[in-house]
């Protein structure tokens, strides 16, 4: 038992393929998907703070930086089948949990437990840390569906990552942020050349 173990386990991480089993243009891991979303988080907290925010930046990067790490477990599921019931995404949940509370009592060593329990925990919650993680982590979805969308991948499953991710980011509730994405970041986006009209797709979601 020691901290050795986890560090090696990142290397996992690199060869877990983020939504697997479509053809892509560009394949990303989960280690580098990481590291994406705690670059989103800390713009969006910087435009937060600036809008007169309390960030906890060291429970941001925590939760960024952690949020798929129990993926080393059973990998990167399929999003229609994840997501295909509520009782089904629950019970996924549940098994990442326990899989993470036995590697931290099997692999860390026992002083630093309480501190990893606390890490490694669910970071999505009703914290502004939280919530920030979630914009974060569906606005890596929309860029890895874009450019997909953007070569020409016809794979309905990348329209459809594209669509969820950006409704659900609609309705996050971080105003000043939304309004940023939506008031900049998605205009330079929809300016871009696509082969498939994102554009279209994206002013339509946009007055829904």
């Amino acid at each position: 038992m020691g901290i050795h173990k986890f560090f090696m386990s990142m290397n996992d991480l690199e060869r877990i393929i983020r939504a697997p089993g479509r053809f892509k243009f560009e394949e990303h891991n989960v280690a580098a998907h990481s590291w994406k979303v705690s670059q989103y988080a800390m713009f969006f907290a910087t435009i937060e703070e600036n809008n007169g925010a309390t960030i906890n930046w060291k429970s941001l990067y925590e939760k960024t930086i952690n949020h798929d790490f129990a993926e080393i477990f059973i990998g990167d599921i399929k999003t229609p089948v994840k997501h295909a019931s509520p009782e089904l995404k629950q019970m996924l949940s549940h098994v990442e949990e326990k899989m993470m509370e036995n590697f931290i009592k099997n692999e860390i060593p026992e002083e630093f437990h309480t501190v990893f329990f606390d890490r490694m925990k669910e970071g999505k919650d009703e914290t502004i840390e939280g919530r920030l993680l979630e914009l974060a982590d569906k606005l890596d979805q929309v860029y890895e569906a874009f450019a997909e969308l953007q070569r020409g991948n016809t794979d309905v499953e990348f329209l459809k990552m594209y669509e969820n991710a950006l409704r659900k980011i609609f309705h996050i509730p971080l105003p000043k942020s939304i309004a940023y994405f939506k008031e900049v970041m998605l205009q330079d986006m929809i300016a871009e050349k696509s082969v498939i009209d994102v554009k279209a797709l994206t002013l339509k979601l946009l007055i829904e």
